[in-house]
């Protein structure tokens, strides 16, 4: 599996050197072996509280640390494969030489960033020290020492990259631009003080913005527009940015993601995904529109396995496009179908977007999972109807329905598969367990069912499945700790006040916050991709809702169908990207088919928005 819920670079730079990788082998060996403890020890816990009804008290302590440490090693990998999400769109655009200073200049920023987040990383950890851990009895800080070693690590690691892909002269221009930015900046901090909440704008959007333009990782974008405005705006210590930051990965509902991550990989290599795609064909393929709805259907259907967009169409594509191609279907139309299908299917749990969601508005989880499968259902008819209308003119000939034996056969093969994601909803959904505990437990099942029944995983594989985990978890979880971090600064600037008085005061009441909300996070899903937009926003967006009367369920299938809108909408949808990059069909040829699926998309999301009673009628 590539990513997960869209975790992953914009440009799979795969090829480029690594610059730690004799060194990483020790750390990614140590990644892949807390992924492990975490999962067993969830999976422990979870079985001795049902079975033995005698909860492990140390558990949640263990899995605490054993998750910092695991998302501080997995940013390290993730810096060394140059997996962390970053935004190339404009870099690319440049001239060759001068894409190679910009990519110097971007890892040095990112370098000096940590370097300068080390020393109150230090401070923060031996603070921890005088705090006791009252299940296992010892101190904080053998947790919060994941902090300094993961950022000094990753530091050294984008040293290591940009002296070993640079050029002399880039690096002495960069160390120089960099040094001068924040001479400048140290000159101006008495002024930058007095001036008030405008140096909100210039750090908190001017600065993150320069920095994506330079394809910073966002991650770093938002770290860098933060530490600048503590730094030189205000008097906070920065000792208190690394609080925000553990704060971001330490909620105890983010267990799962690595666990659901892990969930997808296993799905890829054991070929559970694929089982489910041939079922779904031999039942659907003989009608007009079949292997459109066969498209669709899979990826709903895949999505509630593995909660990853790019997973979903990994596994989708592959299977079907050969026999749409046969049938008259054009690249570009597949591609469109792929990509909204693929946003589509975001609402469909374990949604990692949803998990994450949960964890950072304190909205249930469970009400969350089930609004999302009826979301996504009213999704799936929009673009199934526009597929049927599209497919009036297709090449049937030689087409015959599937014999009944085929059918059973493909069924029988795909059933072990197909019970997965309904365990998941039905366990989530009706409170039988957290998605914590359903994700252990699935893995468990997958891993079972595909050794068993789907050819197996060889241990090497798997290893690298769970490097490959790590790696993920620690990209999606720096997102999180930047993004939590620049939206503590934002509410203790007052700008959520601010922006209350302004949203509560806009036409329209409700119904015109609804329309504000979907039009910013549709241009947040093109520009920052899902998990960013919504950790970013949702604690400033969410108070405004709650005092204008409207669900919080509600308000989270809105905004979360928007953003998946924006993520698939060109030129700027990283997601349109990933869909041509994994169907093989340049941008330029796809580009032109997609906006028919993009308005069938925003149709739905309005009637979303103007029936409630779709996000919360089931709950």
């Amino acid at each position: 599996m590539a990513a997960a819920d869209e975790i992953l670079p914009l440009v799979a730079d795969s090829d480029a050197p690594r610059a730690g990788s004799r060194f990483m082998r020790p750390v990614e060996a140590l990644a892949a072996a807390l992924l492990m403890v975490v999962v067993l020890q969830l999976l422990a816990n979870a079985l001795s509280r049902y079975l033995l009804h005698l909860p492990i008290i140390w558990g949640d302590e263990v899995a605490s640390i054993a998750f910092i440490w695991l998302a501080m090693l997995g940013s390290l990998v993730a810096i060394d494969r140059n997996e962390h999400l970053r935004l190339t769109l404009f870099v690319r655009a440049m001239p060759e030489r001068l894409q190679r200073f910009v990519d110097t200049l971007a890892l040095l920023l990112v370098a000096a960033f940590l370097l300068a987040l080390a020393y109150p990383a230090y401070d923060y950890a031996s603070e921890e020290a005088y705090i006791t851990l009252p299940a296992l009895g010892i101190a904080g800080s053998f947790r919060a020492a994941a902090l300094p070693v993961g950022i000094c690590g990753m530091a050294a690691l984008a040293v290591a990259h940009a002296v070993r892909r640079s050029k002399l002269i880039d690096i002495l221009i960069s160390l120089a631009v960099v040094a001068a930015a924040l001479g400048a900046l140290w000159l101006a901090a008495p002024a930058l003080i007095k001036a008030g909440n405008v140096t909100i704008l210039l750090f908190l959007v001017g600065f993150v913005a320069a920095c994506l333009v330079a394809g910073v990782p966002i991650a770093f974008c938002f770290g860098i527009g933060t530490i600048c405005y503590l730094a030189f705006s205000t008097h906070v210590p920065l000792l208190v940015m690394i609080g925000r930051m553990d704060e971001g990965m330490s909620s105890l509902v983010l267990l799962s993601v690595p666990v659901f991550v892990l969930l997808g990989c296993v799905l890829d290599h054991t070929g559970m995904g694929k089982a489910i795609v041939d079922f779904l064909a031999s039942l659907l393929g003989h009608v007009k529109a079949g292997m459109s709805y066969v498209l669709l259907g899979s990826l709903f259907v895949v999505s509630g396995i593995s909660g990853s967009k790019v997973s979903d169409m990994a596994t989708v594509a592959p299977a079907l496009f050969p026999e749409m191609k046969r049938r008259g279907h054009k690249p570009k139309e597949m591609i469109a179908l792929l990509a909204t299908g693929a946003a589509m299917a975001d609402t469909v749990p374990p949604s990692i977007v949803l998990i994450v969601l949960g964890s950072v508005a304190g909205v249930s989880i469970a009400a969350l999972f089930t609004s999302g499968f009826v979301v996504a259902m009213v999704l799936l008819v929009a673009l199934a109807a526009l597929a049927r209308f599209k497919a009036r003119h297709e090449d049937m000939e030689g087409v015959r329905r599937a014999p009944a034996g085929l059918i059973v056969k493909t069924m029988l093969v795909a059933a072990p598969a197909l019970l997965l994601p309904f365990f998941i909803r039905s366990a989530v959904s009706s409170g039988a367990a957290t998605a914590t505990e359903v994700s252990t437990f699935a893995v468990v099942y997958a891993l079972i069912v595909g050794m068993v029944l789907y050819g197996g995983i060889s241990l090497r594989a798997f290893y690298g499945m769970l490097v490959e985990t790590a790696a993920l978890t620690g990209a999606i979880l720096v997102i999180l700790a930047c993004a939590v971090a620049m939206a503590w600064a934002i509410t203790q600037a007052g700008i959520a006040n601010d922006l209350a008085s302004f949203m509560g005061s806009l036409p329209g009441g409700a119904w015109g916050f609804l329309a504000v909300s979907i039009l910013v996070f549709l241009v947040l899903g093109c520009i920052l991709e899902g998990l960013p937009a919504i950790v970013l926003m949702a604690p400033l967006m969410y108070p405004i809702a709650r005092k204008l009367g409207i669900n919080d369920i509600h308000y989270s299938m809105v905004i979360v169908t928007a953003m998946n809108i924006g993520l698939m909408t060109p030129p700027i949808g990283i997601g349109f990207y990933l869909a041509c990059k994994i169907g093989q069909v340049s941008p330029d040829e796809a580009l032109s088919a997609i906006w028919p699926y993009l308005v069938a998309l925003f149709i739905g999301l309005i009637v979303i928005a103007a029936v409630p009673w779709i996000s919360i009628g089931l709950l």
